[in-house]
């Protein structure tokens, strides 16, 4: 792999939410790349956390580079991604969340392909590999919705119907400059599991005439705890992943004709699942039927959030 270009420097932005000892993982990782120390910097953006997240980024004071803690009050994802674009000396700017495990060549896996197109900017996105781990433990029932990407197996660009995830994707900063900042209506904020502000940027970045790639090689491992695999977080996070992206539809084109068709699908889906829910339960599937709950959930999450689109209303 070739080095990184003297010229260009990168910004590790990790945008952070009472997540103190996974952060503390995070940078760990962060702080141990195989990567220039003078030619890349940590931003962490505390978006109002209550816990010791500002005692743990001082433990990383004599690291080079150290952390630098930022606080946005702004509460969302997309305001904490946005403060770090105001905040970033970086030319490139790598998204991770707050829990990842990095491996030491993460970061130069993962800007390579930025570096080597500084010149001709056909890239404007490249995403990362996420890799979900279960420290305690995965159900059998929610194990198909949880897989690596593997959009492909080398590096290079990928198909319109693939989008890459937030928690490991990248940007040259000039697609900003040029495109505008996240849309802070979407993705997540306390009390709601909303979604979708880095696969809109996406979107906007392909609407340009951009490409967007793909680096397995610059895979990490998304932790999941026991919090992220019950049926009241599969639940909610269905429910408020379909109202995120009524929420997104609602700006483009043809939204009104896909609302009417969504709706009324959704409403068929909504009852069906929740009739198969109950004959799972009178057969004593209990796996199956949380199942067909949580995507009747999520079809009443296009159903909550379509007429409250169509007034204005977020």
């Amino acid at each position: 792999m070739p080095p990184p270009a003297a010229t260009l420097k990168v910004t590790v932005a990790i945008p952070t939410y009472n997540r103190a000892d996974y952060l503390r993982q995070t940078l760990a990782g962060l702080v141990a790349q195989q990567f220039p120390r003078h030619h890349y910097e940590i931003l962490v953006i505390d978006n109002n956390s209550r816990d010791h997240t500002a005692a743990v980024v001082a433990e990383f004071a004599a690291a080079q580079p150290a952390p630098r803690l930022i606080r946005e009050e702004k509460q969302g994802l997309d305001h904490a991604r946005n403060r770090a674009l105001t905040e970033a000396r970086g030319e490139i700017i790598v998204f991770g969340d707050d829990d990842i495990l990095v491996q030491p060549d993460w970061l130069a896996h993962m800007t390579v392909a930025l570096i080597a197109d500084a010149a001709a900017r056909k890239i404007g996105a490249v995403g990362g590999e996420v890799i979900p781990i279960f420290p305690d433990g995965l159900p059998v029932w929610v194990r198909e919705w949880h897989a690596p990407l593997a959009f492909r197996a080398d590096l290079g660009p990928i198909a319109a119907r693939h989008s890459p995830m937030g928690a490991n994707l990248a940007f040259p900063k000039w697609i900003f400059e040029n495109l505008g900042p996240f849309h802070t209506a979407l993705d997540r904020a306390a009390g709601n599991y909303f979604s979708g502000g880095d696969s809109e940027m996406i979107r906007r970045v392909r609407a340009a005439g951009l490409e967007v790639w793909f680096a397995p090689a610059a895979a990490v491992q998304h932790q999941m705890p026991a919090s992220r695999t019950t049926f009241r977080y599969a639940a909610r996070h269905a429910f408020d992943s379909a109202r995120s992206r009524v929420i997104d539809r609602a700006g483009q084109t043809g939204a009104g004709g896909y609302f009417a068709s969504r709706f009324l699908g959704n409403l068929v889906k909504a009852l069906g699942f929740a009739l198969l829910a109950l004959v799972y339960w009178l057969g004593f599937q209990t796996d199956a039927a949380k199942k067909a709950l949580v995507r009747g959930w999520r079809s009443c999450g296009y159903l909550y959030q379509i007429p409250r689109s169509l007034v204005g209303k977020i």
